[in-house]
C-alpha cells in the first residue's frame, strides 16, 4: 500500500510498524511509504496521525511476451548456449568486428522483477554463467566481472531480469553488469535507478512500468529517468506491449477526448447502482447519475463505448485525466457493462478529496469467464469537477484480449491508438518498440504506439506541478529493435529454443548497441548516444515513426555517428543455436511420478498411444500478479511422440513435450494428446483443470 502523509511521513513509521505493517520504501520527496500490510491493518493504518490517503500498490508489468516465430539463429565464437539473433539483425557482432568494441569499460544497469529466483527456471545464473551466456568466475570466455546485483528482493520474479542481462551480454560482451529490481513501488523503483547510477551504470535499461504512472506529466519513475540522464547516462526503456489491431487494421487500444463531454445522464443501470450504494454507505457516497461520458464527438449522444473481449482474456482499462497529481479537483468514475446493460465491473475511487489518492487516475479490471468473447461497455461517471481538461482511457492488454471496439478510429477531436506513457514515454528516455528477429520490415503487433502528450511540469514532491505554457507532444518511440531472440531460459519453447519475445527484450539489445557507442566515444553523452541511435536506424517499410520510431537500430552506423568514422567493415560468423529446451523429462527437484503401464493391445488392433502429465501444477495457484507462469510435461507410453495441446477450450494445436505459459487469473483447462509416428492418436486426452488466484 502506499500511504500518504500530509507531512512528517519518517517519523511516522513507527506508528505504521506498530500496525504490524512492513515498511518496503520510504520517499521524503513524495511523502509517501510504501507498505506490505494485511487487510485487517488498514483502519489501523488509516489512523496513524497525519495519514492523508491509503491506496493501492497495482502490480507492476513488464513488457515480455511470449510468442512464436520461425526457427533460424546466428552466434559468433564463444559465447553461450544460446545467442540472439539481434547479434546478426542490429550488426552488433559486425559492429564488434570493425571498431574492435565489445562494451568493455562499460558498465549497463538493468532493472526488472528478478534476477534470480526463479527455482523453477531451466537454468540459474552460476549455470548460465558456467555456459558463458553470462559473465562471472567460470565463465569460459573470459567474461569475469560478475554481476553487480543491487537488489534482487523479489521472490515471485520469472528472473526476466535475467534474460536482459544475456541480451546485453550476447552483443556487448565486455560491458560491466549490474542488476536491481523495479518491483515493490514507484518509489521503489526510482530509488532503484538511483542505486545503479551511483553504482556508476551509465547505460541502465527496464522493462517494467506501473498502471499508476501519469499519462499527461511526468511522475517519479520519469523524475528519476531524467535525474539519471542529467547525471550523465543514458536511459532505455521498453515501450510496451499494449498496441492492439482489428479485423480492419486499425491501432484500437487507447482512446482520449479533449475534455469530459456530459450526456446529462447516464444508462438506466448506473443510475439504480447508485441507489445502491447510498443505501448501503449513506447519502453522498454513491454516483453522480445525471452527468457520464458522451463518447460520441458527433452531434448525437452516446453514453457507453462498446467492445470485444476475448473469451477467457482479462479486460484492464486504465483511465486517466489531465489534472496534476496533488492538485486533483475532479472525480470520476468507470463502469463496465454486460451486454444486457447490466454492470459487472466498477472502480470508484476517491481521487480528488484531501484524504483521496490525489491521483487523477482508476483502473478497471474483469476477467471473461463467459464461455465466449463478450461484447461489454463502459461508462465514464463524473462525480464531481468539470475536467475542462483532456481525458483518457488506455487497454493494457499485453498483446491481446480486445478485438474490436466501438471507435476505432480519430475522429471529432478524439484521439485513437496511442498507448506509450509513463517514463517510457519522457523526453529523456529512449523508447523501444519491437521487430520480431525473422522480419526488419515491420514491427510486432502488439509494440506499443505514440505519441503522447503533457499539460503539466513533472511530479516532484508534493505540491501539484503547475501546466505547461503549451501542451507538450512528445514522439514515442524513438527506435525498434530486435526481440524474439534465443536465450537459455525465459519466455515461450518454440522447437526446442527458449524465445524471449516482447518490447522488454527489444530494449536490453538497444541498451547493448548503446554500451558499443560509448566504448567507441568514451565522452559521448547521453544525448548524443540517443542522436547516434535514432540518426542512424534502418527504415521500417512504410511504418510511421508512431510505431517504429526512426526505425530499427544498426550498430555499425550509430558507432560510425558517434565517432566520426566511416564503418570499416566486420566479419559475420554463422552457426546454428544448440537446442535447449523442451526437456525428456522434469528436472530432478520435481520428480515426475510414475508412468502408468502400457495397455494391453490385440495384434489385430493398431497400438494407440496413451497420454498422461509428467508434471503439472497445484489445483490452485496464488500470484500476486495478474498472471501466472504454469510448467506442464507430458509423457506416452510410446517413443519418439509429439503432443498437441488445447487450452481453455480452443483449438488442438501442436505443442512441446514441455509447455510454460502464462495464464491469467480464473479457471483453465489443459488438454493433450500424442500422437505417433504411424499417426495413430489418442483419443481419450489427458485433461487437467485448475486455477489462479491473486492474492494481495
Amino acid at each position: 500500500m502506499y500511504i500518504r502523509f500530509e507531512k512528517g511521513a519518517v517519523t511516522g513509521l513507527t506508528a505504521l510498524r506498530a500496525t504490524g505493517a512492513n515498511v518496503i520504501d520510504v520517499s521524503r520527496r513524495y511523502q509517501t511509504v510504501t507498505v506490505a500490510a494485511k487487510p485487517e491493518e488498514l483502519s489501523s493504518l488509516a489512523s496513524v496521525p497525519r495519514v492523508a490517503s491509503i491506496a493501492p500498490v497495482h502490480p507492476p508489468i513488464v513488457a515480455g511476451i511470449a510468442s512464436a516465430g520461425p526457427v533460424t539463429s546466428s552466434v559468433t565464437p564463444c559465447f553461450g548456449a544460446a545467442t540472439s539473433e539481434g547479434d546478426l539483425q542490429l550488426k552488433a557482432m559486425a559492429a564488434r568486428d570493425g571498431f574492435e568494441v565489445d562494451g568493455s569499460g562499460i558498465k549497463v544497469g538493468i532493472l526488472s522483477d528478478s534476477y534470480n529466483r526463479n527455482g523453477a527456471a531451466d537454468t540459474n545464473a552460476p549455470a548460465d554463467i558456467a555456459s558463458g551466456d553470462l559473465p562471472g568466475t567460470g565463465n569460459p570466455c573470459g567474461f569475469t566481472s560478475p554481476v553487480q546485483v543491487l537488489d534482487d528482493s523479489t521472490a515471485s520474479g520469472d528472473d526476466e531480469g535475467r534474460a536482459m542481462a544475456q541480451i546485453v551480454h550476447d552483443l556487448a560482451p565486455g560491458a560491466r553488469l549490474a542488476f536491481a529490481s523495479a518491483f515493490g513501488g514507484e518509489f521503489t523503483f526510482a530509488e532503484n535507478i538511483k542505486k545503479l547510477t551511483e553504482a556508476s551504470a551509465t547505460v541502465i535499461v527496464d522493462d517494467v512500468f506501473y498502471l499508476e504512472e501519469p499519462f499527461f506529466q511526468d511522475g517519479p519513475i520519469a523524475v528519476a529517468v531524467n535525474e539519471a540522464v542529467e547525471g550523465g547516462a543514458t536511459y532505455l526503456s521498453a515501450a510496451g506491449n499494449d498496441n492492439l489491431i482489428d479485423s480492419k487494421g486499425h491501432d484500437i487500444a487507447s482512446w482520449e477526448a479533449p475534455e469530459f463531454r456530459d450526456t446529462g445522464s447516464c444508462p438506466a443501470s448506473i443510475v439504480v447502482l447508485s441507489e445502491e450504494i447510498e443505501e448501503t454507505k449513506g447519502p453522498g457516497t454513491g454516483l453522480n447519475p445525471d452527468h457520464c461520458m458522451d463518447f460520441n464527438p458527433a452531434p448525437a449522444s452516446d453514453g457507453t463505448f462498446g467492445m470485444v473481449v476475448s473469451k477467457g482474456a482479462t479486460l484492464v482499462a486504465d483511465l486517466q485525466w489531465a489534472e496534476p497529481r496533488n492538485g486533483v479537483k475532479s472525480d470520476l468514475d468507470a463502469f463496465l457493462l454486460n451486454s444486457a446493460g447490466k454492470p459487472i465491473e466498477l472502480s470508484i475511487k476517491d481521487n480528488a478529496s484531501p484524504t483521496g489518492t490525489q491521483q487523477p487516475f482508476e483502473e478497471l479490471e474483469w476477467e471473461n469467464n463467459t464461455g465466449s468473447a463478450a461484447q461489454v461497455q463502459l461508462v465514464i461517471n463524473r462525480y464531481s469537477g468539470s475536467v475542462k481538461t483532456p481525458l483518457k482511457f488506455a487497454l493494457i492488454q499485453n498483446g491481446g484480449g480486445v478485438t474490436a471496439t466501438e471507435y476505432p478510429e480519430s475522429s471529432g477531436g478524439d484521439t485513437v491508438g496511442p498507448t506509450i506513457f509513463g517514463h517510457s514515454g519522457a523526453t529523456n528516455a529512449v523508447s523501444v518498440g519491437a521487430a520480431p528477429f525473422f522480419d526488419s520490415e515491420e514491427p510486432e503487433e502488439y509494440s506499443s504506439r505514440g505519441p503522447l502528450t503533457h499539460y503539466f511540469g513533472p511530479v516532484n514532491g508534493t505540491t501539484p506541478a503547475e501546466p505547461l505554457t503549451s501542451p507538450e507532444v512528445i514522439p514515442k518511440p524513438d527506435v525498434t529493435a530486435t526481440d524474439g531472440g534465443a536465450n537459455t531460459f525465459f519466455g515461450s519453447c518454440v522447437s526446442h529454443t527458449w524465445r524471449f519475445f516482447g518490447t522488454s527484450a527489444a530494449a536490453p539489445h538497444a541498451a547493448a548497441v548503446a554500451a558499443l557507442e560509448l566504448e567507441a566515444e568514451s565522452a559521448a553523452t547521453p544525448v548524443q548516444v540517443r542522436e547516434a541511435l535514432t540518426e542512424s536506424a534502418f527504415p521500417m517499410g512504410t511504418f510511421p515513426p508512431q510505431a517504429v520510431g526512426s526505425g530499427l537500430v544498426n550498430a555499425p552506423e550509430a558507432i560510425s555517428k558517434i565517432t566520426f568514422t566511416p564503418f570499416p567493415g566486420g566479419i559475420q560468423f554463422a552457426q546454428l543455436t544448440p537446442q535447449n529446451c523442451a526437456l525428456p523429462k522434469p528436472p530432478s527437484s520435481s520428480p515426475a511420478p510414475a508412468s502408468p503401464s502400457p495397455p494391453e493391445v490385440p495384434a489385430t488392433e493398431p497400438r494407440v498411444p496413451r497420454t498422461f502429465f509428467l508434471q503439472r501444477p497445484p489445483k490452485v495457484i496464488l500470484t500476486r500478479h495478474r498472471q501466472a507462469r504454469v510448467i506442464f510435461y507430458f509423457g506416452s507410453n510410446e517413443t519418439g511422440v509429439s503432443f498437441v495441446c488445447r487450452i481453455d477450450g480452443g483449438l488442438f494445436r501442436p505443442c512441446p513435450e514441455r509447455l510454460a505459459r502464462r495464464f491469467p487469473l480464473g479457471w483453465h483447462t489443459v488438454e493433450v494428446a500424442a500422437r505417433d509416428i504411424s499417426g495413430n492418436g489418442d483419443r481419450t486426452p489427458a485433461r487437467y483443470r485448475f486455477k489462479v488466484k491473486r492474492v494481495r
